[in-house]
C-alpha cells in the first residue's frame, strides 16, 4: 500500500475542483452558519423544523446523486453535470436573503441541495477518473481537505459582516453569492475532462441488472457501513444550537463552524495521504471513536468549554472519516460505473441522514441537547462494532 503522493503529482483538474470546493463552500457555510439561529429567533422555528429542514435539504442532495451520477456514466461525461450543479447553488444563495418563513428557507434549502445533488457523484466520479488508485485517498483528501478551508473562510466573513452590519442576517446572506459565482468561474475555465471521457463510446445505461451486477460485494458492504456511520452523525446544525443553548452570542454563533473545519480542514488530506499507505479500516475506527468522545462531552454541555471542545474533536472525526468513505467508493466502483457507485452511496446516506436529523430534532424537542448527543454516541458505537467485524474482508 506504499504510495508516493505528492501535491504536485495530483492533476490540475482535481486541485481546480478543491478550489471550487473552497470558493462553493465558503458561500454556504456563510449562510448555513448562520441559519438555525436564524430560523430560531428570527422566523420562529422549533429545533424540530430545523431538524426537519436538514433533514430534508440533505437527503434531497443524496437522492439526486444517484440520477446524475447514472446520467455521467451513461454519457461518458462529468463536468457538463459539474457544471450544471454548481451553477443551480449559485443562483439559488440570494433566495436565502429573500425567506420571511421557514417555508420559505425550506424552499431555498430544497433548491439549493438539489444542485449539490447534481454534481456531486460526477464530481467524485470526476476526481477518481483523473488519478490512479494509488491516489485515491490523497486526491479525495485534497479536495475535501480545501472544501473545508472554505468551510470555516464563510463563518469568519459571515461574523465579520454580522459585526459591521449589526446582525443583518440577510446582508450576509447577498453577499454569499460573490465566492459562489466565482466557483462556476473555475469550473469553466479551470477543470478539465480525461481525454478518454471525451471518446467515450454509447454506454448501456447503468440501472440495470447486468450493469449493477458489476458493483462488487465489497461495494455494497462499504455502502451499508457509511449509512450505519450517517446515522451516528446528524446535521451540524445541532452544534451551532448547542453553543447557543450554553451562551454564545448570534454574531459569535459562527465561530463553531470556523472551530469545526479549521481542525477538519488540517486532518482530511494528511489521513487522506497515510490512508494510500496503511489502509483505510484502522483510521475509520479511530474516526468513529473521536466521534463518541465528541458527542458525550456535547452531552454534558452546561458551559462553552465543553461544547468547543466536543466542536473540536466531532472535526478531527470528519477530518478522519469524510474523505476516506469517498476513497473507499472509489477503490471499490468498475470504471465505467464509478458515477452509478458514488450515485447510489449518496442515496442510502442521504436517506439514513434526513432520520438521523430528524431524530435529532425530536430528542432535542422532546428531552434536550444531552439526550440529543447521548443517542449519536451509541449509533456511532454500533458502527464502530459493525465496522470492527468487517474489518479486513471488506474494508481495508
Amino acid at each position: 500500500m506504499s504510495s508516493n503522493t505528492t501535491l504536485k503529482s495530483i492533476p490540475r483538474s482535481v486541485i481546480a475542483l478543491g478550489v471550487v470546493s473552497l470558493f462553493m463552500d465558503a458561500s454556504s457555510e456563510m449562510i448555513h452558519s448562520l441559519l438555525p439561529v436564524f430560523m430560531v429567533s428570527t422566523l420562529g422555528a422549533s429545533a424540530l423544523a430545523v431538524g426537519v429542514i436538514e433533514g430534508i435539504a440533505e437527503a434531497t442532495a443524496s437522492i439526486t446523486k444517484i440520477f446524475s451520477g447514472v446520467i455521467s456514466d451513461w454519457i461518458g461525461k462529468r463536468k457538463p453535470l459539474v457544471l450544471i450543479g454548481y451553477s443551480m447553488a449559485a443562483f439559488t444563495k440570494p433566495l436565502f436573503a429573500l425567506a420571511h418563513s421557514i417555508h420559505a428557507v425550506l424552499v431555498a434549502r430544497f433548491v439549493d441541495r438539489i444542485g449539490k445533488g447534481v454534481r456531486g457523484a460526477p464530481r467524485d466520479a470526476l476526481i477518481t477518473d483523473l488519478v490512479t488508485k494509488e491516489q485515491h485517498g490523497a486526491a479525495f483528501g485534497l479536495r475535501q481537505s480545501m472544501d473545508t478551508i472554505g468551510a470555516f473562510l464563510g463563518p469568519i466573513v459571515a461574523m465579520a459582516l454580522m459585526f459591521l452590519t449589526a446582525d443583518n442576517y440577510r446582508a450576509v446572506f447577498w453577499v454569499s453569492f460573490i465566492p459562489a459565482f466565482a466557483a462556476v468561474l473555475v469550473i469553466i475555465f479551470a477543470v478539465k475532462e480525461p481525454e478518454q471521457h471525451k471518446a467515450a463510446a454509447k454506454k448501456p445505461f447503468p440501472i440495470q441488472k447486468s450493469e449493477l451486477a458489476k458493483l462488487p460485494v465489497s461495494f455494497w458492504v462499504t455502502v451499508v457501513f457509511a449509512s450505519a456511520f450517517t446515522l451516528a452523525r446528524f446535521s451540524e446544525a445541532f452544534l451551532i444550537l448547542r453553543a447557543d443553548v450554553d451562551g454564545l452570542s448570534p454574531a459569535l454563533v459562527p465561530l463553531v463552524l470556523i472551530v469545526m473545519n479549521i481542525v477538519y480542514s488540517g486532518c482530511a488530506y494528511p489521513v487522506g495521504k497515510l490512508s494510500d499507505r496503511i489502509g483505510k479500516g484502522g483510521l475509520l475506527m479511530g474516526g468513529l471513536a473521536v466521534l463518541i468522545v465528541a458527542d458525550l462531552l456535547l452531552a454534558k454541555g452546561g458551559n462553552l468549554w465543553l461544547a468547543f471542545a466536543g466542536t473540536v474533536l466531532w472535526g478531527v472525526h470528519m477530518g478522519m472519516t469524510e474523505g476516506l468513505l469517498s476513497a473507499l467508493i472509489a477503490d471499490k466502483a468498475p470504471g465505467d460505473l464509478r458515477g452509478t457507485a458514488f450515485g447510489v452511496f449518496n442515496l442510502l446516506k442521504g436517506i439514513v441522514g434526513l432520520v438521523a436529523s430528524v431524530l435529532a430534532g425530536e430528542l432535542w424537542a422532546s428531552y434536550g441537547p444531552a439526550e440529543t448527543f447521548i443517542a449519536g454516541a451509541i449509533f456511532a458505537l454500533i458502527a464502530l462494532v459493525g465496522l470492527w467485524s468487517v474489518r479486513g474482508k471488506h474494508v481495508q
